[in-house]
C-alpha cells in the first residue's frame, strides 16, 4: 500500500519522468524483496538502517556499480522521507546511511572534425528517411536536447520567425532553444517531404520525428539512427543520442561559451550538473600545455 501511494506521489505530484518512475519502482521492489527474504520485514516501520546497509553490501557483492547503488539509496531516501512527511512512520532509517563514493566519470564526446565529417560528408539516403535521419543528428548536436525531448517535439513547437524550438524538459519545464539557418533549412525541407509521406489521418501527423511507417518515433528507433551514423565516424564505445548532448555542451565550452548559458540551453536545474563539462576543457588545456610548453 505504501509503495503504491508513493508511486502516485512521484508520478502525479513530482512529475518524475517515465524512466525515473520505473527506476524508483524497481529499486523499491528489489529492496522490499531483499528485506522480506532476509529479515522477514513486512512493513516500512520495521526497517532499520542496518537493513539498508546490509542491502548495500549485497549490491556491492553483486558488483553493482557505485553510481547505480547511489541512485538506489536516493530512491530509499525519497521514499522514507515521504513516509515521514505523511506520518506513516516516525523517522527515516536513512539518517545513518552513507552514500558510497562515486568515481568521477567524464562525459564522452566527439571531436569537432568528426562531427563536421558526420554532418557535411557522410551521405544520407535519398527521400524521407535520409532527410529525417540527418535532421535527427543535426537537432541533437545543434541543440543539445535530450532524447525524450526530441521525441516529444511537435511541429507547432517550431518558431521559424524567432528561430527557436520550444522544448518540454524534465519536470515538465519548458525552455526555448535557438537554432541556426542551416537547421531551419533542413527543417523546412523535412516538413515539406513529411506532408506527402505521413497520411493526414495519422495520429503522429503533428509529431516532428516519425518512423518509416509514419508513426511517432520511440527511443530505440532514435538510438539506432544515432548509433548507425556515429559508427561511421568514431570508434568510441558509447554512440548514443546522449553523446551528442555531451558533444554539444563540450564544444560550446571549448569555444568560449558562458557556463550559465550552457546550463540554460541544456535545461539543467543547477550549475553543478553543467560543471562536469569543465573537466573536459581542463583536460584539453593540459594536453595543449604538454605539447606546447618547453618545460612540460
Amino acid at each position: 500500500m505504501y509503495i503504491e501511494v508513493f508511486q502516485r506521489y512521484i508520478q502525479f505530484e513530482k512529475r518524475f519522468s517515465h524512466h525515473t518512475f520505473t527506476a524508483y519502482s524497481t529499486d523499491l521492489a528489489q529492496f522490499t524483496a531483499y528485506t522480506q527474504l532476509n529479515f522477514s520485514i513486512a512493513a516500512p516501520e520495521e526497517v532499520h538502517h542496518t537493513h539498508v546497509r546490509s542491502w548495500i553490501v549485497e549490491l556491492m557483492n553483486q558488483n553493482i556499480n557505485s553510481r547505480s547503488i547511489t541512485r538506489k539509496i536516493t530512491t530509499l531516501k525519497t521514499y522514507f522521507k515521504f513516509l515521514v512527511r505523511e506520518k506513516y512512520i516516525e523517522q527515516s532509517p536513512m539518517a545513518k546511511v552513507r552514500v558510497p563514493k562515486i568515481a568521477k566519470r567524464l562525459p564522452v564526446f566527439i571531436n569537432q572534425p568528426q562531427i563536421q565529417q558526420l554532418l557535411d560528408e557522410i551521405p544520407f539516403a535519398e527521400g524521407f528517411s535520409g532527410l529525417r535521419d540527418k535532421l535527427v543528428l543535426e537537432l541533437l548536436y545543434a541543440t543539445g536536447m535530450r532524447l525524450s525531448e526530441l521525441i516529444q517535439l511537435q511541429e507547432h513547437d517550431i518558431n521559424f520567425y524567432e528561430s527557436t524550438l520550444k522544448v518540454l524538459g524534465k519536470r515538465n519545464k519548458e525552455r526555448l532553444i535557438p537554432f541556426s539557418n542551416k537547421i531551419a533549412t533542413t527543417l523546412k525541407q523535412y516538413l515539406e517531404i513529411k506532408k506527402a509521406f505521413v497520411p493526414s489521418v495519422s495520429s503522429a501527423t503533428d509529431s516532428l520525428i516519425v518512423t518509416d511507417k509514419g508513426t511517432e518515433a520511440y527511443p530505440m528507433f532514435i538510438y539506432r539512427i544515432v548509433h548507425h551514423y556515429l559508427s561511421m565516424i568514431t570508434t568510441i564505445d558509447k554512440r548514443s543520442p546522449h553523446v551528442l548532448r555531451h558533444t554539444f555542451a563540450t564544444h560550446l565550452l571549448n569555444n568560449g561559451a558562458d557556463l550559465n548559458a550552457i546550463k540554460e540551453l541544456l535545461g539543467h536545474a543547477s550549475l553543478a550538473a553543467t560543471q562536469v563539462y569543465t573537466h573536459n576543457s581542463i583536460e584539453k588545456l593540459k594536453s595543449i600545455y604538454k605539447q606546447a610548453h618547453p618545460k612540460a
